[in-house]
């Protein structure tokens, strides 16, 4: 079964300025960020370069998008970016990196007379054998123009197929890490550019976040060494907005190792998000529809709709029917026994 879109969705011109950069958001009152909105293709431009311009990685596009070419989309094809998002359910400070979503929010430090915000960017990130760590810590210096190094993994790898890699890889094209890299204060790992964007919004890496190369250098000389990481999986997300609860799922209920937690899972995020929750809460959601929004992930902001009036008891209808031909207290009247 689909579910429907509850957010707005709007028509715009690529060309349309905005007053915030895209992916820049003004921090909410409650948990919901952006919006849906649809643009058409350009010239020769494929999905990949739509998602790009619109701040949106490739398995987000492709999910909005199952119809549409991926290479060879066609000028003037109608393309729907998914940009409306939940915040994760954590501090909304320093850096959050959600490895569910393929996403990274950065909540930069602001002045008393500038409005808090909250930025937010596709990622790539350790492809499966190669986990990006999840835990909490913090950025410890920033590199222009990185030498790459292969690791041991990488130069036994490739050993084997006979094209062994060099000691050092210089800064230029063939680098993987980009212009930009900010490392982290994991042995190993970093936040960087990438010599190779279509990647960026898959599990592609070995490990490390990679970031579009004109993203990470917005970012690079406004990240102080010593910002706070916290990087998270967090397949269900959920908050409030205007007094609505809202869920936004990435990962099917069938491949979670507990159904029913994840469904509390949910009602717990519903409960301690930042927005105030109804008193009723565990008694006011529609408790199917939330199943639905879980069981069929597709990266949708859903708005889960209130519980259905219960039905009016069959008892009481029977009776009514029974008074209406005459029955009373068990007996027909004007009926001969």
């Amino acid at each position: 079964m689909i579910v429907a879109m509850t957010s707005l969705t709007l028509s715009v011109s690529a060309e349309e300025a905005t007053e915030w950069p895209k992916g820049h958001y003004p921090l909410p009152e409650g948990d919901v960020i952006g919006e849906v909105y649809t643009v058409e293709t350009q010239g020769k431009e494929t999905l990949l370069d739509v998602a790009r311009r619109h701040n949106v990685g490739y398995e987000e596009i492709r999910r909005a998008n199952p119809d549409v070419s991926l290479w060879v989309p066609g000028e003037g094809t109608e393309v729907v970016i998914p940009a409306q998002r939940i915040l994760p359910p954590v501090a909304r400070e320093g850096i959050v990196i959600n490895i569910a979503e393929l996403r990274l929010y950065y909540y930069p430090a602001v002045a008393a007379n500038e409005t808090p915000r909250v930025e937010t960017y596709p990622i790539g990130i350790g492809r499966e054998g190669y986990n990006t760590p999840l835990g909490v810590t913090e950025t410890t210096m920033r590199l222009k123009d990185p030498a790459w190094y292969p690791p041991e993994s990488i130069r036994r790898e490739a050993a084997e197929r006979g094209d062994p890699p060099p000691e050092v890889v210089p800064p230029g094209p063939e680098n993987p890490l980009g212009e930009h890299a900010i490392l982290l204060d994991i042995p190993g790992y970093l936040i960087h550019g990438t010599n190779q964007p279509d990647g960026i919004g898959m599990r592609a890496s070995r490990g490390c976040i990679r970031m579009f190369p004109e993203d990470i250098a917005s970012v690079f000389d406004r990240v102080p060494d010593g910002t706070r990481v916290n990087i998270i999986n967090q397949p269900i997300k959920a908050g409030w907005q205007d007094g609505t609860p809202y869920v936004q799922a990435y990962t099917s209920l069938e491949e979670q190792e507990e159904g029913m937690a994840v469904l509390l899972e949910a009602l717990t995020l519903l409960g301690q998000s930042g927005a105030e929750a109804p008193a009723s809460l565990n008694h006011s959601l529609n408790y199917a529809q939330l199943r639905e929004v879980i069981e069929s992930p597709q990266g949708w902001v859903v708005a889960i709709q209130p519980a259905p009036e219960p039905e009016p008891e069959r008892v009481e209808e029977d009776r009514g029917l029974y008074d209406m031909i005459g029955l009373k207290d068990g007996f027909l009247e004007g009926v001969d026994a």
